[in-house]
């Protein structure tokens, strides 16, 4: 350990590769402790790490270094979600490339190759900031073991009748161009045009409101409510749509809103769910305006080719110039987006693969209810996004990179063709499918499927893609897991769905208790490049340290979304120095030490020790509800008043105190700041362990801290004469400060009759911390000695 000038960034580099080499975050299949396992989030890999991921995955791992100290076989695996739109989206701009311009086994491979390259990298981020899993137990979600339990999981959900392909229409963005689940759209308040147009009904105009008159080609019908008075004598017309020459019915139903607009709807295919629901209950043509990548088809006319923007105000202006515009408003209003990339969603119709889960939505308020919520309160989203389920979940997307399903087609008759599961994982493009000659028409040519599996059909499976690192005898005892941490933005995308699948798969759910995290701010906003306020956290490392961050993160409650504040930072870095500081003094008054306990210890120091022992209790019960940062402050307070009360009340006796005496302050010492480092050590890895080494090993014999065992409280008391002790101390302190005396000036002391009663067994430590000559009865006074 460097005296003077404490290196981290040496420290850390030293201790990741010890905690390495000596596997100290081992997970042993073969142990007979309980198992503790964590279902790790993998990060995404799409570029350098977040300070708010760098914060989430930091209290993740308070829990996980806790349940190791407690005794718990811990099974913490990595896993790294490389399967998907941003790591196609960081290959093509890091390559400068674009997938759809290439043949796809040559972007994938191109894909494999940079993730192969950077993935090291990424990891390393992780370990810096002192990330606790065993780094054996590694899974990506592209590689062969994740493909080939993701196609598993389609080929069972298949067979359970789970899975259909369906040519309907369905969310699609333009951009991405694919289609699109509804977990992976957000709603966003874009501007547009809200216009009220002219529909001819013989002479009889008749007005309607709409943002999207660029879907006026694939009008199908008009509708009004029936209770609508209004219009109750249009029954059994047509209306003629302008621009278009188009005549349909006009129909009457109650999803129609009396309140919006003029309270008639006209109804395209696809405009929005509605449209698509009158579509099927009234059988009404289906009519595509819109094409796969975002442009007007040929029913547009002379619109043809145009992007919908470009089309929406050509046709506007057209609407003006033949009088059929009669209003003209701009609003801004919320629009359904893709949340990947913020483009506007539209419905397209396309054979897609759905899995049917709409039936089950009782069943999934039961199984979320089932769970252990970690706040308590984050349950509501997850009941809400259950409530507010409207599709089946569409998995299949139309992109180059990602995990290929496993099936086939027959040319002839489409008869769906699957794969065998003891040849998972395949490719259809590659390779054959398991059969020669279709079981239905006994046709020879197949057609592969080209679309790729969702990314959270497979990264819902990560407690079945992690468990299966290990063998069968372990699986079953990993099965279900004890913990989920995650952050809250991802309930409905990741949580539920991995709820979900193990429910169809196993029959349970796939853990015990849920964590959940909140955002990282800064000044209360969200950070982005575009308002220039990102702070990394390879930044808060190279100038603070990597315990300096994990204590800012400790800082916030589950749940809650909280601000990067320096402050914080530095608070950690300075408790960092202070414990350094305090090992310093402790050690050097622990020459000739004989590491034996006294049958009787000074009463200052059995008081001492009873107030550790209530913060253990503390500390070890607010982990265990997994509320570290009510576990750090207790400690942190306590430490504190460790070094600013404690040490200077024993630091005579432990110099020139009798033998007992000076023997019960080392035994108190030596036990203190042990405890105080295994209470930290979950928080703060780094400088626990450095201290740990240099001071404790020798006697201790444990190869880590984090492996020692965690203290155990035996006489725990939250308040005692020892806060009277300090009270009065401080009572000292000040009349000294207010008189401008130092601290160690000689004085004489009165105090009542009942203080100093109080004091018996500790005058002597008050006397020499406050180099007290006398202490007197009578009225509290502090007169001073002069020299």
């Amino acid at each position: 350990m460097a005296k003077n000038n404490f290196d981290f960034k040496a420290v850390e580099k030293k201790w990741i590769n010890f905690w390495e080499k000596e596997k100290i975050y081992k997970f042993d299949s073969k142990s007979k402790k309980k198992i503790y396992a964590i279902d790790t989030p993998p990060p995404t890999v799409s570029g350098k790490m977040h300070i708010g991921s760098a914060g989430s995955y930091s209290q993740m791992d308070f829990i996980a270094r806790f349940m190791r100290m407690r005794g718990f076989n811990l099974f913490y695996p990595f896993g790294t979600d490389d399967n998907g739109l941003a790591t196609e989206r960081l290959v093509e701009k890091s390559k400068k490339v674009l997938s759809r311009d290439m043949p796809r086994d040559k972007f994938i491979k191109l894909c494999l190759d940079y993730l192969k390259k950077e993935n090291p990298e990424f990891i390393k981020g992780w370990k810096n900031i002192g990330i606790s899993c065993d780094w054996d137990f590694y899974y990506s979600t592209i590689n062969a073991h994740s493909r080939k339990i993701s196609q598993w999981s389609f080929l069972d959900l298949y067979k359970k009748k789970r899975m259909k392909r369906r040519d309907a229409p369905s969310m699609w963005c333009p951009e991405c161009k694919t289609g699109v689940a509804q977990v992976e759209v957000e709603d966003k308040n874009v501007p547009s045009t809200f216009v009220d147009v002219k529909l001819k009904i013989g002479k009889e105009d008749l007005i309607i409101s709409t943002t999207r008159p660029e879907l006026f080609p694939a009008s199908v019908a008009v509708f009004y409510n029936p209770k609508d008075k209004r219009y109750e004598h249009l029954k059994g017309k047509t209306a003629k749509i302008p621009l278009f020459d188009i005549e349909v019915p006009i129909l009457e139903d109650e999803r129609t809103s009396m309140d919006k607009g003029t309270g008639i709807a006209y109804c395209a295919t696809f405009g929005d769910q509605t449209d698509m629901e009158w579509q099927k209950a009234y059988n009404l043509p289906i009519k595509e305006a819109i094409s796969k990548d975002g442009k007007m088809t040929k029913i547009a006319g002379k619109y043809k080719d145009m992007k919908v923007k470009e089309a929406r105000k050509k046709i506007i202006e057209d609407l003006r110039k033949g009088g059929f515009l009669v209003k003209q408003e701009k609003i801004t209003h919320p629009v359904n987006v893709h949340e990947r990339c913020g483009t506007e969603i539209e419905f397209v119709k396309s054979k897609q693969w759905f899995l049917k889960y709409l039936d089950l939505k009782k069943e999934m308020l039961k199984w979320g209810a089932e769970l252990n919520w970690h706040p308590k309160f984050m349950k509501v989203r997850y009941d809400n996004w259950v409530k507010g389920l409207r599709w089946d979940w569409l998995i299949s997307n139309q992109r180059h990179f990602g995990i290929p399903f496993p099936v086939w087609y027959c040319k002839k008759c489409e008869e769906v063709i699957l794969a065998r599961e003891e040849d998972l994982p395949v490719d259809p493009l590659k390779d054959k499918p398991p059969v020669k000659m279709c079981p239905k028409c006994k046709s020879k040519e197949f057609i592969p499927e080209k679309d790729i599996l969702n990314t959270w059909f497979t990264s819902s499976m990560t407690p079945t893609i992690a468990i299966k690192l290990t063998d069968k005898k372990t699986q079953k005892k990993l099965f279900p897991m004890n913990l989920r941490p995650q952050a809250h933005d991802i309930i409905s995308f990741w949580l539920f769905n991995t709820v979900l699948k193990s429910q169809l798969h196993f029959k349970k759910n796939p853990w015990k208790d849920v964590t959940i995290s909140g955002f990282v701010t800064l000044k209360g906003e969200k950070m982005s490049k575009s308002k220039g306020n990102v702070v990394t956290p390879q930044e808060v490392t190279d100038k603070y340290g990597a315990d300096a961050l994990r204590f800012w993160a400790a800082s916030s409650k589950l749940g809650k979304d909280f601000d990067y504040q320096e402050k914080d930072v530095i608070t950690g870095k300075r408790l960092i120095t202070k414990l350094l500081n305090a090992s310093k003094f402790v050690f050097m008054n622990l020459k000739n030490y004989d590491y034996k306990k006294l049958k009787e210890l000074e009463k200052i120091d059995k008081l001492f020790l009873e107030k550790l022992d209530f913060i253990i209790e503390q500390a070890t019960r607010n982990f265990e509800e997994y509320n570290y940062s009510m576990a750090k402050s207790g400690t942190e307070k306590l430490f504190w008043e460790f070094t600013d009360n404690y040490l200077e009340i024993v630091k005579k006796r432990v110099y020139s105190g009798d033998r007992n005496k000076k023997k019960s302050a080392q035994y108190t010492l030596y036990k203190s700041l042990l405890t105080f480092l295994k209470l930290f050590a979950p928080i703060i890895p780094f400088i626990t362990e450095e201290i740990y080494q240099e001071y404790f090993k020798k006697d201790e014999k444990i190869k880590s801290i984090h492996i020692s065992n965690w203290p155990e409280a035996k006489n725990p008391k939250s308040a005692n004469d020892f806060d009277f002790f300090c009270d009065l101390l401080a009572k000292v302190r000040q009349t000294k400060s207010s008189a401008k005396k130092a601290m160690n000036a000689e004085c004489v002391i009165t105090l009542t009759k009942q203080n100093k009663k109080a004091l018996e067994g500790m005058l002597d430590d008050f006397k020499n911390v406050t180099n007290a000559k006398e202490i007197k009865e009578g009225k509290f006074n502090v007169e001073f000695i002069e020299q």
